[in-house]
């Protein structure tokens, strides 16, 4: 008997050994970890204006951004964002300046590579799809997309990596 639960104590052990050695404390925000190049500064510039999102880690869970629009020298705050990994599931979470009561929505990953994400709210006006894509890493594409009216609408912003 003491045989035994010697045995079973050890074996116990070594399972717990080997599950503490094969688990990574990184492993709780693998989707938002995954989404880390988004990290920075970008912008999307013509000469009429320039749109500007800076990017920051908050903490492990969420990233945050502020989005401004620069016109003739002046700059405005548009809208702030919250990347924001619960559980298993990331979210897309703006609030837009003069648009939904300025409150929150919600979009949800639907997915996601290694140099894009994806995420989707279907009973949003517009736009129901948000997609940020790396092109390399000074580089990437983000665009909005949806129906307004029924008809299928997208917005284009190629944007480059500031440096500070």
């Amino acid at each position: 008997m003491k045989n035994t639960l010697k045995s079973l104590i050890s074996l116990g052990i070594v399972a717990l050994l080997f599950a503490c050695a094969t688990f990574k404390p990184s492993d709780k925000f693998d989707k938002i970890e995954k989404a880390s190049w988004l990290l920075g500064k970008w912008a999307n510039a013509n000469p009429k204006r320039t749109l500007l999102e800076v990017w920051q880690k908050e903490n492990d869970s969420t990233y945050t951004s502020q989005g401004y629009m620069i016109r003739n020298q002046d700059t405005t705050q548009t809208e702030s964002i919250s990347l924001e990994q619960r559980a298993n599931q990331l979210f897309y979470v703006p609030t837009v300046k003069g648009q939904n009561n300025n409150a929150p929505v919600r979009f949800t990953l639907t997915q996601q590579t290694e140099s894009q994400v994806v995420f989707e709210n279907p009973k949003h006006d517009f736009p129901q799809k948000i997609t940020y894509t790396l092109i390399h890493k000074d580089s990437l594409f983000a665009e909005v997309s949806g129906k307004i009216q029924g008809a299928e609408r997208s917005q284009k912003f190629p944007m480059k990596r500031i440096k500070n």
